[in-house]
């Protein structure tokens, strides 16, 4: 992979603004076409990108996949709690009205939440389903066919 100089070069330059523009889509998505999917494909091909380039060995050390394990229920998590405080508060399950006094910011706040924990959740798996291909060994037996 050393001989891949600009490539490398490239990529560092490129990743850190395709995370931002993902996080632009998850936080613009109530006013824009986006949000939490959209945004966790966008930071999962960085995190792709950057094992393509610098190896799989290298990304497993960076983005550790016992993180990413974590990660990826705490979005679920955090969609339900938004979902069960609405109806703590006497709403239905994800009425975002119910979540703070005033509507609008309610609405608002439910939303950019929500959305936040559906980005978590599909970056997180989309980031582990790559690892787990990439990262898999050729070692077949005979047994297997």
């Amino acid at each position: 992979m050393r001989h891949h100089l600009v490539l490398r070069i490239v990529s560092k330059l490129l990743i850190p603004f395709i995370i931002l523009y993902g996080l632009y889509v998850q936080f613009h998505g109530d006013f824009s076409p986006g949000g939490g999917f959209q945004a966790g494909v966008i930071v999962a091909a960085a995190i792709v990108l950057y094992a393509l380039i610098f190896g799989i060995d290298r990304a497993l050390s960076v983005f550790k996949p016992e993180v990413l394990m974590a990660l990826a229920p705490l979005g679920v998590i955090l969609f339900a709690a938004v979902g069960y405080y609405a109806m703590a508060m006497g709403g239905a399950f994800l009425d975002y009205d119910w979540l703070v006094a005033d509507d609008t910011t309610g609405q608002h706040i439910g939303i950019i939440t929500v959305e936040f924990g559906v980005g978590l959740t599909v970056t997180s798996v989309m980031a582990l389903i790559f690892l787990a291909y990439a990262g898999r060994t050729q070692d077949i037996d005979d047994d297997d066919w």
